[in-house]
């Protein structure tokens, strides 16, 4: 697991709040990009440092004993993993926060912490206080993020609560990256508004999927795991009045013991009422947040389902809709879902058991997440030979 946040406190900064810089090796850059940039030292002398660049910053503290630069800092042993490319964000305090990796396969920006809602299984627990700011990092981001990024997400929290402002992140996207797909995690609810709806659509963005959960065809069900009445009625009036713009949506369903028992009819009632929807994932829990307080309630072992699961995925490939399976071990699950199997946890919280290392297939599995090795997983992880 990567620690994406860190602090040091081995640093000198003639800036008051934050800087957000790329890292680079080069020291052939030209002079007039540098400020944008965080120069990389690796030897242990800094008497060749390159002037000019936004900051600098090492892993061996005691090369800027006597630096002329202004803005130096030294990196944490926990966060050596940085490198050129990645956009990282400084502030003066001496705290580092690693906000976009070049090498992920996908960086998720989180937009706020705020929610209307209070899933039992929330990995991002709700909080009140108002944090816009992380809003105003993601749009400065943007602007130093490489065009050739294949697609990135934006979760929160429940990033409609910024209205208008949002879809100026999405406009922004698009100006600054067109040929990178965007992901939104949203609850849906605010698309309910028709207008709402159309000031999405008006920003044209070529690739930019709105990611909805549905826990349940039961209203009651699924506005029980969300904690908030009415949830139901308005998400799915919300992916109503997107598809009818033609906006891209994805369907998420988080597979525990509130929403097992009725997943294939929940597939079904996809397939019958909402055929039109651009992809529906199929989710393992993450323990985190509320999860792990709620976890007598909440946990299941996917190898007790796995039939199951293999019905509901059978339902959406009948009906011909996208679907893929997400966080879940191969051992876990039947043969007969693997086309739809996907290696998608980040790998800054991805893990594998002991087990797993001597399993053939290794490579092919998308493991566990962290806090799935700290607390429960399957008791059924068994390598393949």
């Amino acid at each position: 697991m990567l620690q994406l946040r860190g602090s040091t406190k081995d640093f000198h900064c003639d800036f008051i709040g934050h800087k957000m810089l790329i890292i680079s090796d080069d020291s052939s850059l030209p002079f007039p990009l540098r400020e944008k940039y965080a120069y990389i030292l690796k030897e242990n002398i800094d008497t060749n440092l390159p002037d000019g660049f936004g900051a600098y910053i090492s892993q061996n503290a005691s090369v800027f004993s006597t630096s002329k630069h202004k803005n130096w800092f030294h990196i944490p042993q926990y966060m050596d993993y940085m490198e050129a490319g990645d956009i990282i964000n400084f502030k003066d305090d001496g705290s580092i926060w690693a906000i976009f990796r070049s090498n992920a396969k996908y960086n998720t920006f989180l937009l706020t912490e705020r929610c209307n809602h209070y899933c039992l299984m929330c990995s991002q627990p709700p909080k009140s206080k108002e944090d816009s700011w992380l809003l105003e990092r993601a749009m400065e981001a943007i602007e130093l993020i490489p065009r050739d990024t294949v697609r990135m997400g934006f979760s929160g929290g429940e990033p409609t609560i910024y209205k208008e402002k949002l879809i100026d992140l999405v406009e922004k996207c698009r100006g600054y990256l067109p040929q990178t797909a965007i992901d939104i995690l949203s609850n849906g609810r605010a698309f309910s508004d028709p207008e709402y709806a159309r000031l999405l659509h008006k920003i044209d963005h070529p690739n930019c999927m709105i990611c909805i959960p549905i826990y349940s065809d039961v209203p009651e069900i699924h506005n029980y795991v969300v904690q908030s009445e009415d949830a139901f009625d308005e998400t799915i009036q919300g992916i109503l009045n997107l598809k009818a713009l033609n906006q891209k949506v994805e369907i998420r369903i988080v597979i525990h013991q509130q929403t097992i028992g009725r997943l294939v009819e929940t597939c079904e009632y996809i397939s019958r009422n909402l055929l039109f929807v651009d992809h529906v994932a199929l989710m393992g829990l993450e323990i985190t947040g509320f999860t792990r307080a709620n976890l007598p309630d909440l946990w299941i072992d996917p190898y007790d389902y796995k039939d199951t699961l293999s019905q509901a995925v059978a339902v959406l490939n009948r009906s011909k809709i996208n679907n893929s399976v997400y966080n879940h071990q191969l051992c876990t699950v039947n043969p007969d879902v693997e086309d739809n199997y996907v290696h998608s946890i980040s790998d800054w919280k991805n893990e594998y058991l002991d087990e797993c290392n001597k399993c053939s297939r290794k490579h092919e599995c998308g493991g566990f997440f962290s806090s799935q090795i700290l607390y429960k997983h399957s008791d059924h992880i068994k390598a393949f030979s």
